[in-house]
């Protein structure tokens, strides 16, 4: 099946425009031939199937882009294929700019409901967490140790970290092992994952107990 060469969504023009388009496109194909005479009202009212007056404000339009002239007490007659070619080809740009700027509206659309669809997942991410960590405190908070974290090599009853953030440490996990209730004596060194319970403040603190500038 032959693929049609006109655009797929044209611009919403008004139907003796669009009748217009479409003489024009038939001259360029040589269904109509220069010098043929085209009659409003039998041949182009029951071709496109519009009344007689918007058959002749399309022959209007082709008459002021001199496709067509009107030959007084004769008719109205196609008379340039040239202008006609000319005619058509200005009106499958605009349809391309109109297109590329539909799809580029789209695309942008398209950009801002993932956008939106993802702030709400992160929404919900975020509530839900704060829910676990709100009706159940006992899941620990985890907190890499770093090289740039403050207070290295030192104990945790010297940190006092209860009374500084309010977290309780509840495990260490080490380079070679997983120390649950290290006790008050255990100190922090880098690779450590430190593993506590607390709230939310309580998460906060502690980032910024170890990491004051991030």
């Amino acid at each position: 099946m032959e693929k049609s060469m006109k655009p797929k969504n044209r611009v919403s023009l008004p139907r003796y425009q669009q009748i217009a388009v479409e003489i024009a496109e038939r001259v360029v194909e040589g269904r109509y031939q220069v010098g043929e005479k085209i009659h409003a009202r039998s041949t182009l009212a029951s071709n496109f199937n519009v009344s007689p007056e918007t058959a002749r404000k399309a022959i209007n339009v082709l008459v002021d882009l001199e496709i067509m002239e009107v030959r007084h007490g004769s008719g109205a007659y196609v008379s340039s294929k040239e202008n006609a070619q000319k005619f058509v080809e200005k009106y499958r740009n605009v349809q391309s700019v109109k297109e590329i700027q539909q799809e580029i509206a789209d695309s942008v659309d398209r950009q801002r409901q993932e956008i939106a669809n993802f702030s709400e997942l992160i929404d919900v991410l975020v509530n839900q967490t704060k829910q676990v960590h709100d009706i159940s405190p006992f899941i620990p908070y985890e907190l890499k140790i770093t090289e740039k974290a403050l207070h290295l090599e030192k104990s945790i009853v010297e940190l006092n970290i209860w009374q500084v953030t309010g977290a309780t440490v509840v495990a260490i996990q080490t380079e070679t092992e997983l120390l649950l209730s290290p006790g008050p004596y255990a100190k922090l060194s880098i690779g450590n994952i430190v593993y506590f319970v607390g709230n939310e403040l309580s998460f906060q603190r502690m980032q910024n107990f170890f990491y004051p500038n991030e």
